[in-house]
């Protein structure tokens, strides 16, 4: 027990000082290790909610598939920045879009569904209790679904009341029981939410109230969804988007730091107040410690090695200088919410994180302390938006380079 322990504090110092994911930090610790399982499911884990909710049902569906592919497949990597400023509680945060399509998370499932050539019944209902019958109906027949529940609502991520409605991700909704439900969301332990706070989870957000989709795994055409995939990612982030494509880099890099920009960061932080959530909220959002997996330049590149094997294209070079990339999104969070100063909150963010993947529970005691440290911490050093618009102004310039190659090899 005692090993045990420590192990985990050494899995969650590692995250909060790297950023990494706890599936990355424990294979750094004591290496990979054989998937769990529980009541018929094996519990594969994952790095991105959207192309591990299908891998993990393709995989227990009998098809060998991995994560990078099913990523490719579906788009790869996108761009997106949004800063957000809260009235009803003072607070600013941003929302950066990482994945292909990242704004329509029913859009992109059934898109890579589609590719994939998997077969998927959606079904929506206004009412709770005809989306429970539905839901237990799939589960009882053995049909595991996708659901995006808001995570307010589902209580695993304790959040406070003033997140609710905000939304949340996809996760495998597996097996019953007579109080409730088990959920793949990337877990390594079985997860147990009762029956009416997933009911409660999925009615709260209006877009997709109640969605399921139940995915029916079969073969898959992989090297043409593949090279789908990267054409449609080559074309998507060449376009001149400023809100949903490579150029939100490069706008958000100016209103870091320009008085006159629509948004801009001085005007917005005028005294600093605010500033370090909306600095925690890029850090969270950038690294896979947080609960989209973070930049998914890492993912990208695994799966551009993996997709020269499958496609025969010449995509090494590219995967590695996407794993360069990687780096200077670590480094661009690095500077954001630096240890020596935010040591603490990072180390809460990964331990609420490390502990549902690990035990499928976390405590509530950490999350009220992380969520008092982010009200409490509203101030910060101006001067670090240089910086910040500097290193961030070299990533657009290195990814507008790198897809252009993606583009000129897969054309």
């Amino acid at each position: 027990m005692t090993g045990k322990k420590q192990l985990k504090t050494r899995i969650r110092a590692r995250m909060a000082k790297t950023g990494e994911s706890y599936t990355t930090a424990r294979m750094h610790l004591v290496g990979a290790e054989p998937a769990p399982a529980h009541d018929g499911w094996t519990l594969h884990g994952g790095r991105h909610p959207g192309s591990s909710v299908i891998t993990n049902i393709l995989r227990n569906g009998g098809v060998e598939i991995s994560e990078p592919l099913v990523f490719l497949a579906g788009g790869g990597i996108g761009a997106g920045y949004i800063l957000w400023e809260w009235k009803h509680n003072d607070s600013r945060s941003v929302t950066l879009g990482f994945r292909n399509q990242w704004q329509y998370p029913r859009q992109w499932l059934e898109k890579t569904l589609t590719r994939l050539a998997v077969p998927f019944d959606v079904h929506t209902t206004g009412g709770a209790r005809g989306a429970a019958e539905r839901l237990t109906a799939e589960l009882d027949a053995g049909r595991p679904c996708v659901i995006l529940p808001d995570r307010y609502h589902i209580g695993y991520w304790h959040f406070p009341p003033h997140l609710d409605g905000y939304g949340g991700h996809p996760v495998i909704a597996y097996r019953r029981d007579a109080t409730g439900v088990y959920l793949d969301d990337r877990n390594l332990a079985p997860l147990h939410v009762l029956q009416e706070r997933v009911d409660a989870a999925r009615a709260r957000v209006g877009s997709y109230k109640n969605m399921l989709h139940v995915p029916h795994p079969r073969p898959v055409p992989l090297a043409e969804a593949v090279l789908a995939g990267l054409r449609d990612c080559a074309a998507h982030l060449s376009a001149a988007s400023d809100s949903f494509s490579l150029p939100a880099w490069r706008k958000w890099s100016r209103t870091l730091v320009d008085p006159k920009a629509a948004k801009s960061w001085p005007k917005v932080f005028p005294d600093g107040r605010g500033l370090a959530g909306a600095l925690r909220s890029v850090w969270e959002g950038v690294e896979p410690v947080g609960m989209e997996g973070g930049n998914l330049r890492d993912l990208f590149a695994d799966g551009l090695d993996e997709a020269a094997k499958v496609t025969g294209l010449p995509l090494s070079d590219l995967a590695a200088e996407f794993r360069r990339i990687h780096g200077l999104w670590h480094e661009f969070a690095e500077a954001a919410l630096p240890a020596a100063e935010f040591g603490r909150l990072r180390e809460l963010t990964a331990e609420i994180r490390s502990d549902l993947v690990a035990e499928g529970a976390s405590d509530p005691a950490a999350a009220e302390e992380l969520w008092a440290l982010r009200g409490a911490a509203d101030q910060t050093d101006p001067a670090r938006l240089a910086e910040l618009s500097d290193l961030l102004a070299a990533i657009h310039q290195a990814e507008t380079e790198a897809i252009a190659e993606l583009g000129r090899l897969t054309a």
